[in-house]
Order: structure tokens, then C-alpha cells, then sequence
């Protein structure tokens, strides 16, 4: 009968062949390297760099950036700001959109999402929001800026 290797002696063989190999990869883009700079300070024309091997490339073309659209928020901010009378969101939803500073995505309730994110501002920035709660429902334009 032969004799049976465990698993840990033979991923220890594994692992010092890996290490062998890498070492040795390493070993070679090291002196390829040295030979290289060696050409460079030598002035040879045959030291290439990345940077001219690179060059034969052309450049991407420049994306076009798409204007931003106004949030929710700042719409009704433009909308708010242009009213003396206290506004419930439902009213300035209908009013951005016929503004046509915003348009709901398709939201089932854009004007429970924008009284929440007013709200949230009046929370976060306390005397600087731009709304003030008049009455329950009810916003009035807070700090002009």
C-alpha cells in the first residue's frame, strides 16, 4: 500500500511552486525594468516608454453633460418664494408643473415625498430653510437668500 498525502502537505507544495513562479515573474519585470531605464539614460531610440506605446491611440470623445433638472425642493422653493399665501404641497405641485419647473417621474405621491423632504429641511436647517410651517399642512417661504 502507498501512502496518502494529507491536504495540508500537498497545498503547502502548491503554495511554494506558486511562490516560485510569482518570484520568478517578479524577478523578470524587474530586470526588464533596470534594461529599460539603463536605454532611457543611455538616450538609445529603442527605449520605448508606455507613454509612447500609448500615443498611437485616439483620445475618447468628450461626453456631453445634460443640463440638471430642478428638484423637487427647488421648485417648490420658486414656487413658495413667489406667493404671499400659505400653500399645501398638493397646491405646489400643481403649480411646478404648470410652471413647468418639475414634473413628477410618476410617483404615486410626489406631494407626500415633497412634504417630507420640507420637513426634513425645516428639521436641518431650523431658521435658514426656505419654508416655514404656517399651519398644519400649510408652508409659507421661510429665510429669502
Amino acid at each position: 500500500m502507498g501512502t496518502k498525502k494529507s491536504g495540508t502537505e500537498k497545498n503547502k507544495k502548491a503554495g511554494a511552486a506558486t511562490k516560485a513562479a510569482s518570484a520568478a515573474g517578479t524577478e523578470k519585470t524587474r530586470k526588464a525594468a533596470i534594461a529599460e531605464i539603463k536605454q532611457r539614460l543611455e538616450g538609445k531610440p529603442g527605449a520605448a516608454s508606455n507613454a509612447n506605446k500609448k500615443a498611437g491611440k485616439a483620445p475618447k470623445a468628450m461626453k456631453t453633460v445634460k443640463p440638471k433638472h430642478a428638484s423637487a425642493l427647488d421648485a417648490a422653493a420658486q414656487v413658495i418664494a413667489g406667493t404671499s399665501k400659505p400653500m399645501r404641497t398638493t397646491e405646489m405641485i400643481e403649480q411646478m408643473e404648470a410652471k413647468g419647473l418639475w414634473k413628477s417621474p410618476g410617483g404615486k405621491t410626489p406631494e407626500a415625498t415633497l412634504y417630507a423632504a420640507i420637513i426634513r429641511e425645516i428639521a436641518a436647517k431650523g431658521a435658514d430653510a426656505r419654508f416655514k410651517k404656517h399651519d398644519k399642512g400649510l408652508f409659507v417661504a421661510g429665510k429669502r437668500r
